[in-house]
């Protein structure tokens, strides 16, 4: 018979989340990150993104359990002492595919960021950044002015593209959203889903005038003159949620919140 998994546990450097992490330690027992099978993991959404990020440049993909110490926490479970080792044990399983972002500078420099909320590119100035916008090789949007555009997951979706107006997408969608943000030039393009297996490039049109910056999730490259965003699918990842609280329903729940 089997013993129970080896679990690591991770925790913000806020002071709710150290408490609780201490109240673990004296609870339950603990390995090393890199002697453990899940990880439990204490803050808010942006130290869930922050775990998710180090597992990947690891390349040590852990399923990953996170209980809310934070704000939002729309990608934690509740935080509670009692009864962890039968949440995990019940735990529902989510895959989440990132996105791969490919971004060259205008000096000719490229860097590959995993994003796995949204990827945006982003105007550095007052003035409006022009875009050209190609799906799976073919040109759609010859010149988009506005303020950015985002590629956002189904993970991602209910983030800062849906504060640009953006759509909810449920998670085995299958799908990305691209979306503007404050479009000028069409104006009446509010944006588009697409299937997860498109190849979306963005070049920006007078990138030195009007200078873009490329983000995924927090991290920033400036001046950027060709972004290509796809899925990752060799490296998903995976989030466990309680039964009753589970990722799917909080994303299909998100759309009729006033």
């Amino acid at each position: 018979m089997s013993g129970p998994k080896p679990r690591a546990l991770l925790a913000s450097p806020t002071p709710p989340a150290q408490t609780a992490a201490e109240e673990l330690r004296q609870t339950y027992d603990w390995v090393p990150v890199d002697a453990a099978e899940e990880v439990v993991a204490l803050g808010g959404d942006g130290f869930m993104l922050q775990t998710l990020h180090a597992m990947l440049e690891r390349r040590r993909l852990l399923p990953v359990f996170g209980m809310n110490l934070g704000t939002v926490g729309f990608l934690m479970n509740d935080w509670r002492l009692d009864g962890l080792i039968q949440r995990l044990e019940r735990a529902r399983p989510f895959r989440v595919a990132p996105l791969a972002m490919t971004a060259t500078t205008v000096e000719g420099e490229t860097c590959v960021l995993p994003a796995i909320n949204e990827a945006s590119l982003l105007r550095e100035t007052r003035q409006t950044a022009k875009l050209e916008v190609t799906i799976n090789g073919r040109i759609v949007i010859p010149e988009l002015v506005c303020d950015g555009i985002l590629v956002a997951t189904p993970a991602g979706s209910t983030a800062y593209n849906f504060s640009a107006q953006g759509p909810i997408l449920p998670l085995g969608s299958a799908l990305v959203a691209l979306t503007p943000i404050s479009p000028f030039r069409p104006r009446r393009w509010r944006g588009a889903i697409l299937p997860e297996k498109s190849r979306i490039d963005i070049r920006v049109l007078e990138a030195e005038k009007r200078p873009v910056s490329a983000v995924a999730d927090q991290r920033e490259i400036r001046e950027v003159a060709h972004v290509h965003v796809e899925i990752d699918r060799m490296r998903d990842l995976t989030l466990l949620f309680d039964p009753e609280h589970a990722l799917d329903d909080r994303i299909t729940m998100e759309q009729f919140i006033a």
